[in-house]
């Protein structure tokens, strides 16, 4: 009989996970997600071939119900192997939790308190803990948070220019993307171990968008700092933003807290600008203009963050997309590669239509990549780590 972990990505609408079987490295057996949570649930499953192996609708169901159901097919699907563990993506862990941790009473309180980093994302993936934990209490529940691989990084670029007293509350740049960025750095010293340890810029690029820069695997920069909302140019997010915007929005506009977090988080980038969509595909393919504009915005964007980074990193060896934009558009890629040739990027443009995965040109100053990343496979890993 072998042991298996869940790992559990939960959001407000949706729970994605993997199902993970313990060998010498975590195996994959199948992922797959519960869509459409508050309005009609729809639970399915694939295994590695790519066959369903899930496929089931609800009326409705609340988290806790619809957890449960996953937690009995886990049990289904193994076929006898046990279920040992769960592993949970957790946005924020603040300034104490750099590392991934098992979850406890004690450690439920300390993140609650953080729901205020992470208004939109936090409290769901505590739910989720929670919700596991009344369903199977002798379950092993372990949380990986993606600012803990930023916290590699100086007190200087941390650091807000406000009054101390409120960064000894915690207001600070944490970053985000961490579990992405972790799996990148590993990957790149696997594949290509002499530019691991430079000068590396990964462009973490999907509806959620930041870019991190690396040194010798290790985090000394990115684009995300006190929440998930900074930055760049986002799916529904407006990325960095100048604060002056806020208070005009509170006196000319009389939005409250509530209205400027919707506004910000859930009606502008993409979708903001084009007016349009905040699928990138669909602006790809769109004739209209305002589909031209949000392209433009988001690459102009990334490509000056880029340029601050590489300062960061006193130069730059590799750069490297992954996500769901990043590793799936080759038009987004050409964009930012002609953006920042100034750094020494050259593409070739046949090796990117192809995907890659090394796609620069011959003679480029800067090795161009497009890796995919595993987020559940860094979750798994850690989650068994903390077994012994």
């Amino acid at each position: 009989m072998a042991n298996a972990i869940l790992v559990i990505n939960a959001g407000s609408s949706s729970v994605k996970f993997a199902l993970f079987e313990i060998a010498a490295a975590p195996r994959r057996i199948a992922l797959g997600a519960i869509d459409g949570i508050g309005t009609a649930p729809h639970f399915h499953a694939r295994d590695l071939s790519g066959a369903a192996v899930a496929d089931q609708s609800w009326p409705g169901g609340t988290h806790e119900e619809l957890l449960g159901a996953l937690l009995t097919w886990a049990d289904t699907h193994l076929n006898g192997d046990r279920l040992v563990a769960a592993g949970h993506r957790i946005v924020h862990g603040g300034a104490d939790y750099t590392a991934p941790v098992r979850l406890d009473g004690p450690t439920m309180t300390a993140l609650e308190g953080l729901v205020p980093l992470a208004p939109l994302h936090q409290p769901h993936n505590l739910n989720a803990i929670r919700a596991v934990a009344k369903l199977r209490p002798g379950l092993v529940q372990v949380g990986c948070f993606d600012t803990a691989f930023h916290a590699t990084m100086d007190d200087t670029v941390r650091r807000f220019a406000l009054p101390r007293a409120l960064t000894e509350e915690g207001v600070r740049r944490y970053g985000f993307h961490g579990l992405s960025y972790e799996f990148i750095a590993g990957r790149l010293r696997e594949i290509a171990p002499g530019l691991a340890g430079g000068r590396i810029i990964a462009a973490h690029l999907g509806n959620g968008a930041s870019l991190c820069a690396l040194k010798d695997g290790r985090s000394v920069d990115t684009t995300m700092g006190l929440t998930a909302l900074d930055g760049l140019v986002m799916g529904t997010r407006c990325g960095a933003l100048d604060p002056g915007v806020l208070p005009y929005l509170m006196r000319q506009h009389g939005m409250d807290a509530a209205g400027l977090e919707d506004l910000l988080y859930c009606k502008s980038g993409l979708l903001g600008v084009s007016g349009i969509s905040a699928d990138m595909r669909v602006l790809l393919a769109s004739d209209d203009p305002r589909a031209r504009e949000a392209i433009d915005l988001f690459v102009f964007r990334i490509a000056r963050e880029i340029g601050a980074l590489a300062a960061s990193l006193g130069g730059l060896d590799g750069l490297v997309f992954t996500a769901g934009i990043g590793e799936n558009s080759p038009e987004i890629r050409r964009l930012v590669c002609a953006r920042t040739a100034w750094l020494g990027v050259s593409l070739d443009e046949a090796v990117n239509n192809g995907h890659g995965p090394l796609i620069n040109a011959p003679g480029s100053r800067v090795a161009v990549w497009a890796i995919p990343t595993d987020e559940e496979a860094m979750i798994a890993r850690h989650t068994i780590a903390l077994l012994d």
